[in-house]
């Protein structure tokens, strides 16, 4: 019973039943919706952002807005970057922001000429507004956040509250596709991503965020677990992103995860001792164990058609002409764009229109590197250079934020299979670039933990 008075505990029960009531009444997804922005912002008023309380709810928000898209709760489609632009906003109104991040003003100045270029070269019957706004909002989250984050110091301590904030809606969203479709076996007749398995929405979007889930939860397990209870619940909230994700027959977020958990381990290895360094020799053995168990379990409930998935096969083994799920069109298409405009792009949206008239495919693009060359041109590259190597020469001055190259392969690969449909990639790329200090003690009042 002990255990169980624990606050985590208590937040994890809270968020499985939340999942439970959104499926049973849909309409409560709204109000979740609702509740979530307005506490939200009143939480960071409330306290002025003393103990960064807007990474806490912004946090939320970014693994919430899945839950809130599929459920059609979300008022509106971009409202996970809208409320994180808002918390961000207002965080800074409070708590300012470094005068070093100068750089993600000049990202921002960067992207305003293929916005005015849009202006003139979309199509006359375009929505504008809509076409610019679809394509900009997840940059503009992205430069909001890392203005915020851009060396600002956190404790070690608030950092894991961030990380549990992350993981609460996660647990709400495994809950809800378990109620959605508690057969996988049903439901799983060929090797293209499975809508069912994935909520009835995209799978591409909520491999995304189970991938995230996995590391998340495998992040919890390894440094937020503070007994063996914990640690057993984490670890097996580990294996049911693990077995989630990878029926949704979306490969690009699961191996994000994997990926993010391989990068921990290896800077865990790198800056532990040698005590240390045998205790993640072990994790290591551990996990691995653990991935062959949920595949082998995985590959049992599709009838083995999971396996032919990640070898490229459809249902009767044969190979597949394409490897990326035919988004190897859409990447040609806007290489092809950049070489024609190399300066300015061809206008923020224009992409899209180009493409639909000169092969008739319409389609929006799936990667956020080819979508910048393409509508912004060498400035966009320009932006993109900033983006990446920025966080990585942070991570050389302060090591001590050992999540840094995770969160960086995060948003680096989501752009490259979801572009920035979700507002997560924008913030987890932003806490990248938070200046973590482990050694000072946190104040305990405002702690998620």
């Amino acid at each position: 019973m002990k255990n169980l008075k624990q606050p985590y505990i208590y937040l994890l029960i809270i968020h499985v039943v939340i999942g439970l009531l959104v499926f049973v009444v849909p309409f409560i997804s709204k109000i979740y919706t609702l509740s979530i922005f307005v506490f939200g912002l009143l939480y960071v008023i409330k306290n002025k952002n003393r103990n960064n309380e807007v990474l806490i709810m912004s946090a939320y928000v970014i693994t919430a807005e899945v839950l809130l898209r599929m459920t059609n709760g979300a008022i509106l489609n971009e409202f996970g970057k809208y409320a994180v632009m808002i918390f961000m906003f207002t965080g800074i109104v409070y708590s300012g922001f470094s005068n070093r991040a100068f750089i993600y003003w000049i990202f921002f100045i960067l992207l305003i000429p293929s916005v005015i270029l849009s202006v003139f070269s979309l199509n006359i019957d375009t929505d504008i507004r809509k076409a610019i706004v679809f394509n900009i909002s997840g940059p503009v989250c992205l430069g909001i956040s890392a203005i915020y984050c851009y060396e600002r110091k956190i404790t070690f301590e608030r950092l894991k509250s961030v990380v549990t904030a992350l993981a609460l809606p996660l647990v709400s969203i495994v809950v809800y596709l378990f109620l959605y479709s508690p057969s996988v076996k049903d439901v799983v007749r060929g090797t293209d991503s499975n809508f069912a398995t994935s909520g009835g929405f995209g799978p591409n979007q909520v491999s995304t965020i189970l991938g995230l889930g996995i590391f998340i939860f495998f992040a919890q397990m390894l440094l937020n677990s503070k007994n063996k209870f914990l640690l057993m619940v984490n670890g097996f909230l580990v294996l049911v992103f693990a077995f989630r994700g990878i029926v949704t027959f979306s490969r690009g977020g699961v191996m994000t995860g994997v990926l993010m958990i391989i990068l921990l381990l290896i800077v865990l290895y790198n800056q532990g001792n040698s005590k240390a360094r045998s205790k993640v020799g072990f994790i290591i053995i551990l996990t691995f164990v653990a991935g062959i168990g949920v595949w082998g379990y995985s590959s049992i409930q599709t009838s083995g058609l999971i396996n032919k998935r990640y070898a490229n096969q459809d249902a009767l083994g044969r190979d597949k002409k394409s490897k990326l799920s035919g988004r190897e069109v859409l990447i040609a298409s806007e290489f092809q764009m950049f070489l024609d405009n190399p300066i300015l792009g061809v206008g923020v949206g224009r992409n899209k229109e180009i493409r639909e008239e000169e092969t008739g495919i319409e389609a929006a693009s799936h990667n956020e590197i080819t979508r910048m060359m393409a509508e912004h041109g060498t400035l966009g590259i320009i932006d993109l250079m900033i983006l990446l190597f920025t966080p990585l020469l942070l991570f050389v001055n302060n090591r001590q934020n050992i999540f840094a190259l995770s969160f960086l392969a995060f948003w680096l690969l989501t752009i490259n299979h979801a572009a920035m449909r979700l507002a997560a990639p924008a913030f987890i790329y932003a806490l990248a670039l938070l200046s973590v200090q482990i050694n000072i003690p946190e104040k305990p009042e405002n702690s998620l933990d």
